[in-house]
Formats: C-alpha cells, sequence, structure tokens
C-alpha cells in the first residue's frame, strides 16, 4: 500500500472572462515594459550638442537645396527634351 500514488487533481481551466481579463492586463504590462526599456536604452544615448546639432542641420539643408536644383534641372530638361519630341512628330 506504500506504493500506491495518489491521483493528483486536475488543475481548473479558468473561466473565459477572467482569461481573457489576464490577457487584457498582460498585454498593457508588456507596453509598459516595452516603454520602460525604451526609456532606459534613450538614457545611454550620447546626444549631440548644441553647436553640433547646429552644424548638422546647416549641413543638411544645404545638401537637400543642392538636390532640390538638380532634380528641378533635370526635370526641366526632361520636360523641355518631351515637348519637343512632341512638337516634331505633330
Amino acid at each position: 500500500m506504500a506504493d500506491e500514488k495518489k491521483a493528483v487533481p486536475k488543475a481548473k481551466k479558468a473561466n473565459f472572462f477572467v482569461r481573457f481579463g489576464n490577457g487584457f492586463v498582460n498585454f498593457f504590462k508588456r507596453i509598459g515594459t516595452s516603454f520602460r526599456n525604451m526609456w532606459h536604452e534613450l538614457k545611454k544615448v550620447t546626444w549631440p550638442t548644441k553647436d553640433k546639432l547646429l552644424n548638422y542641420t546647416i549641413i543638411v539643408v544645404i545638401v537637400m537645396v543642392f538636390l532640390m536644383v538638380i532634380i528641378g534641372l533635370l526635370d526641366t530638361g526632361a520636360s523641355a527634351l518631351v515637348n519637343l519630341i512632341m512638337s516634331s512628330k505633330a
């Protein structure tokens, strides 16, 4: 009789609403954990100084204006070429 194993009752499955509620709560816990981790990572970032930020901004604006001019000239040239081809065929 000492070798007999006692029957272990199965764990009762939780009600649907309890499971749904727990999933809902865990969803928001995971979102909070993600934001907390993101905040810790942002603390590790080496942010540029005000002078460097100003220099980088000026460089980006100059490059964008330069590319705007180049693309505008290419567009104008392509438009003129298309108009020339269309007028010669008519």
